[in-house]
């Protein structure tokens, strides 16, 4: 099955997109190569871009302590795994605290080295950090992939907290949603939302079918229409029936 998601406000866009990149950047950061931890550190640069808005940390906190009070509510019921409920408020717990403790704006750390910076500035350009523009960034490269690992480590540290609440804040989203059968007859499928404000959708499809969803939706409706890739990979319309598993989540 493939897994296709999409958010309903600007917010969980930006949790999205920092939680894609997050992965981009675990992934490249464990290889060994000059040229993968290259792009691991431009990861980094794009992950300032994306979480640069002053009050994310604030709204993740907000979140996360609204969801611990949602949370503590559940402790009086006895349909309620006790173990699961505890496991996750100290989760909740210990990723406040460390977001709490992470002082100053979102990768000061990075900004306020000019090493750094002077790549940033290169990487921009198409073609930019070759070696006969940043000499002293060749010669990091040919470090070992050892100490390269390291340095990318030190930088990436402080971020840490902020993709930990990330992580648990669209973990708990995910799981507050059922998946629902559905079908959408001859490639096309419409909902009424009767006004009721989600914040993501989640539209399971099995890959076999060769099926890509094309989603739009607001407070009102929501509308997924089907499209196949041709030879070109140009897209076209799906025509036949199209099962999947609907799931619509909210906090």
């Amino acid at each position: 099955m493939i897994v296709y998601e999409y958010p309903f406000n600007e917010r969980i866009r930006t949790l999205l997109r920092l939680e894609d990149l997050y992965e981009k950047f675990a992934f490249f950061s464990s290889q060994p190569h000059p040229l993968h931890h290259h792009v691991a550190l431009a990861t980094i640069f794009e992950m300032l871009e994306v979480s640069g808005r002053a009050d994310l940390k604030s709204d993740l906190l907000q979140e996360l302590e609204r969801q611990k009070q949602t949370l503590l509510g559940f402790k009086s019921n006895p349909n309620v795994q006790a173990e699961m409920l505890d496991a996750i408020l100290y989760d909740v717990d210990r990723i406040s605290t460390a977001l709490i403790a992470a002082q100053g704006k979102t990768g000061q750390n990075v900004r306020d080295n000019e090493w750094l910076m002077s790549i940033r500035g290169r990487t921009i350009i198409p073609g930019g950090a070759c070696e006969f523009d940043l000499p002293s960034y060749f010669a990091w490269q040919h470090h070992s992939a050892e100490a390269r690992n390291r340095d990318i480590a030190g930088w990436f540290a402080p971020l840490m907290p902020l993709f930990d609440a990330i992580a648990l804040v669209l973990r708990l989203l995910r799981e507050s949603g059922r998946p629902t059968k559905m079908i959408a007859q001859a490639g096309s499928y419409q909902q009424m939302l009767q006004g009721k404000a989600y914040q993501m959708l989640r539209l399971s499809i099995d890959e076999t079918l060769g099926a890509i969803p094309e989603i739009s939706a607001n407070k009102y409706m929501l509308w997924v229409r089907f499209t196949s890739q041709d030879g070109d990979m140009k897209p076209k319309s799906f025509e036949s029936d199209v099962p999947f598993e609907l799931t619509l989540c909210n906090f």
